[in-house]
Parts: C-alpha cells; sequence; structure tokens
C-alpha cells in the first residue's frame, strides 16, 4: 500500500467504494486524512465500514472546511452531467481528484526521482502497459504494475528511488489527475470512444493529451489526426516528443515496419526484429511494441535489455494469447475482443482461421470485419449473436451455429485437425460475455478449458 500522506489531517470526502475506491479510502485512512466515505451500494458502505473506514451519506455531510474529494474514475465528472458529489465538492471550493493524481502527488513528495511510465491510448494500452513492465522485470530493475489494468496504483509498493511504476491510465483517470507528472507518457492512438462521459471527440482528446503535458519525454503514436496535432502542439510549448508508427519510417522516434521495429533515439539506432513472438503478432502490437521500445530506451534500458524482454514476453491473458497446439493447429484465445473493433486485430495476424464468435452482440454486429472474411476457412457461432451473425456471413463464410462454446471447441478443433495444413482455431468473440459468462475472464479460461480437454494437446504456460 502507499499511504497518502499529501492529505494527512486534511478533511476529506470520498464516493465510490468498489475495487480502486476501497483501496483509495484505506490509502487515505493510513496516511492521517480525515475520510468520510460512501457509495450507492448500501453493502459497499457496511464492508468499508467493517474494516475501519469512516462513512457517511455525503448529502448530509458539511462540506466547509473540505481539502478534497476523492472520486472512483467510474463516477461521471463532467458527462452526461457531473455526479452530485462533484457539484456539492465545487460549490465547498474543494478540488475533485483520484487515486492516480494521489499517487503522483505521494511520488513527488517522497521519491520524485522514481521512474513514472504511464500509458493510454483508446486501444493497445493494456498490452504496452504490460510489456514495458515485463522488459523491465526481464532487466532485473524493481517494476511496479497498476492502474486500469487491474490493481489498483495505491496498493503498490511505495515510491523509492530506484523502483519504476508502470501504469496504465484510462481517460477517466486521467480527468482526475490534473497535476500528473510522469517521467514518461505514451498515447498509443484515439479513435471515438466514451463520449458519453467527455461529450465529444475533442474533449476526449483533450483528456488523453494531459497525460502527457507535464511529462518528461512524450512517446506519441502519429497514425491518426488527433494525436499528430497532440504531437506537433507538445513539440511547439518546447516538450521532449518521441514520435511513433506502424505505418511511416521514421526519421527519430520507433516505428513498425517488414516486421521489426526501428528505434532512432538521441542519434542511435536499434533494430528489434518481432518475427516469431507470438506475444507480438500482428501491425498493431507492432505499434504497442515502438511505444515501449522508445519509453523502455528513455528510462536507461539498453538495447541488448530490451530485445531481450521483447523476446521473452509471454502475452496478455484473453488477448491474442496462444493456449496450445495440436499437430499443425494453433488454439488462441481473444477473449478479450468483446466487439468488431477489438476483433479485427486477431483476424488480420492469422492467414487460415477456424473462428468462434458469438455471445451478447454489440451494435453493428460483425459487419465491419467483412474484409477480412476472405481469412476465415469457417465460422462456429456461439450465443444469442448466433442467428445475427449467421446473416451476416451468409454464403460469404462457411459457418455452423455450435450454440455453446464447449461445442465450437470440438467441432472446430475436429475440422482444423483434419486438412493437416497450418491452421489456428481463434476464439475472438466481437460480443460481450455476459448471455453465456459472467465476463470476457471467465469465457477465455473457458475456453482454455476445452482446449485442455483435446487429445494430443500441448498447452502453453497462461500469459
Amino acid at each position: 500500500m502507499i499511504p497518502v500522506t499529501t492529505l494527512k489531517g486534511e478533511k476529506v470526502a470520498l464516493f465510490g467504494l468498489g475495487g480502486s475506491g476501497r483501496a483509495t479510502a484505506e490509502a487515505l485512512v493510513a496516511g492521517g486524512a480525515d475520510v468520510t466515505a460512501f457509495d450507492d451500494n448500501p453493502a459497499s458502505v457496511a464492508a468499508a465500514r467493517e474494516a475501519g473506514i469512516p462513512t457517511a451519506d455525503l448529502r448530509g455531510f458539511d462540506w466547509r472546511g473540505t481539502r478534497a474529494l476523492v472520486l472512483s474514475p467510474g463516477v461521471p465528472l463532467t458527462h452526461p452531467k457531473p455526479h452530485w458529489t462533484v457539484d456539492l465538492a465545487r460549490a465547498a471550493g474543494a478540488e475533485v481528484i483520484g487515486d492516480v493524481e494521489l499517487f503522483g502527488r505521494e511520488r513527488r513528495a517522497t521519491a520524485p526521482t522514481s521512474a513514472f511510465v504511464a500509458i493510454t491510448g483508446t486501444n493497445g494500452k493494456s498490452t504496452t502497459t504490460a510489456l514495458i513492465a515485463h522488459c523491465l522485470r526481464a532487466a532485473g530493475r524493481d517494476t511496479q504494475l497498476g492502474g486500469n489494468i487491474g490493481t489498483a496504483v495505491l496498493t503498490l509498493a511505495p515510491p523509492a528511488p530506484e523502483r519504476f511504476y508502470v501504469v496504465e491510465c484510462s481517460s477517466y483517470q486521467i480527468d482526475l489527475a490534473p497535476t500528473i507528472e510522469p517521467s514518461v507518457a505514451i498515447l498509443l492512438n484515439l479513435t471515438p470512444d466514451h463520449l458519453d462521459r467527455h461529450g465529444t471527440m475533442e474533449n476526449y482528446a483533450a483528456v488523453k493529451a494531459r497525460l502527457l503535458a507535464k511529462a518528461g519525454t512524450a512517446v506519441v503514436g502519429i497514425d491518426d489526426d488527433h494525436c499528430r496535432a497532440i504531437a506537433e502542439a507538445l513539440e511547439a510549448e518546447g516538450r521532449r516528443v518521441l514520435r511513433i508508427s506502424n505505418r511511416t519510417a521514421l526519421d527519430a522516434g520507433a516505428f513498425f515496419a517488414d516486421g521489426r521495429v526501428t528505434a532512432r533515439i538521441d542519434g542511435r539506432e536499434a533494430v528489434y526484429p518481432l518475427a516469431g513472438i507470438g506475444s507480438l503478432r500482428g501491425r498493431h502490437n507492432g505499434q504497442n511494441a515502438a511505444a515501449a521500445v522508445a519509453a523502455l530506451a528513455s528510462s536507461g534500458l539498453s538495447a541488448a535489455e530490451i530485445e531481450h524482454g521483447l523476446k521473452t514476453f509471454p502475452g496478455l491473458a484473453h488477448r491474442m494469447e496462444e493456449i496450445g497446439r495440436q499437430g499443425r493447429v494453433l488454439f488462441v484465445n481473444d477473449s478479450k475482443a468483446t466487439n468488431a473493433e477489438a476483433a479485427a486485430p486477431a483476424l488480420s495476424a492469422f492467414e487460415r482461421i477456424h473462428w468462434i464468435a458469438g455471445g451478447l452482440p454489440k451494435a453493428g454486429g460483425i459487419a465491419a470485419l467483412e474484409p477480412l472474411f476472405g481469412r476465415v476457412a469457417k465460422a462456429y457461432l456461439i450465443g444469442e449473436a448466433a442467428p445475427g451473425f449467421a446473416a451476416t456471413l451468409g454464403d460469404k463464410v462457411p459457418f455452423e451455429i455450435a450454440g455453446t462454446l464447449a461445442n465450437a471447441v470440438a467441432r472446430a478443433a475436429e475440422e482444423a485437425g483434419a486438412t493437416g495444413e497450418e491452421e489456428v482455431v481463434l476464439l475472438s468473440p466481437a460480443c460481450a460475455s455476459f448471455d453465456q459468462f459472467r465476463n470476457f475472464e471467465v469465457r477465455g479460461d473457458a475456453f482454455r478449458t476445452e482446449v485442455g480437454r483435446l487429445a494430443g494437446i500441448e498447452i502453453f504456460a497462461k500469459g
């Protein structure tokens, strides 16, 4: 835990007692803040109270003298309208902040020289975050991994001068971190997302850009107009900017082309082949690797250390995770692909696919994936989306409605194995999981279990 000593003795309100909110409340109490916490869920309030966290309904709270409202990132700050606690806090002159902001303040107060790499972007941020942390650990660095990737940042070990922090930041977290100051900040890409919480694409881009505003080094993907404009604005302000791309060769920065990342940073060039690294397969992972290379080089790792880290990266569970092989058939778990856009990278990465798709359908279905249908040898459709997906596939792709994941795995393995060719059985559902599974992790674990039941299967270590 990182006790929040920067608010010691201060009156603090906190709203949201889910995973990260509860951890934040405990860190504030441990640091000596005068905390009053609340949540709309009575069970969460009761559990917090039993754990020794002071609680009360913030509607009746005396806001006079309150230094800050600490808001969980899932609670609306601006759109569609501010949460009622935000209105009360602002009326009292209290700042509204979140856990990443508190982490940043503790780092500045106790170990300002500790390395802090922060990663954001619409797509690819979890893989990039995990890749950077893996490379640092493989190089023997004391590394803490957290943030939006699933570990609340205030549950990490306290800041120390030689410690590295690798933190994935969502737009919600950045919006609540007005003074964030990473040593390296990464913005991978921007496409329309979370506009219900930010109002417009311009607002969304502006929030993401705040992560880089005070960074020692800004690593920016320049393959979309919004990010390119952010890179130019930062450079005009005199900030250090390293551009990355998976489309364009760069004279300075890092780019992916011809199966390798070329880094040209501070007058030195290094080349990192990605061929044969299954966890970094595909052009989208080329961008992730380029960003990681730029951040790691800026953080003091040698070319040899970076190359070793890339080659040994196991990948993220449930994201193009190679889980096993049966003869010439590779089994890949891409359960995290919960919509068509998220499924596109995996479908782009393999030449001949037995595709398991379906679940609880999202708006638009899989129509956007039609340019990739030529890579699909056959589709095995599951869940509520099966009839709609079947209609979209029509006579373009052979398919069968398998109904359940177990049936789909058995049928796909049988038919892929019969060809004698190099083929892939790919779970990339392009759907939410909630019709048959509690979440995408449970769905991915079920896929691994079913694959593990196949005769002659070689199961790989979990990513």
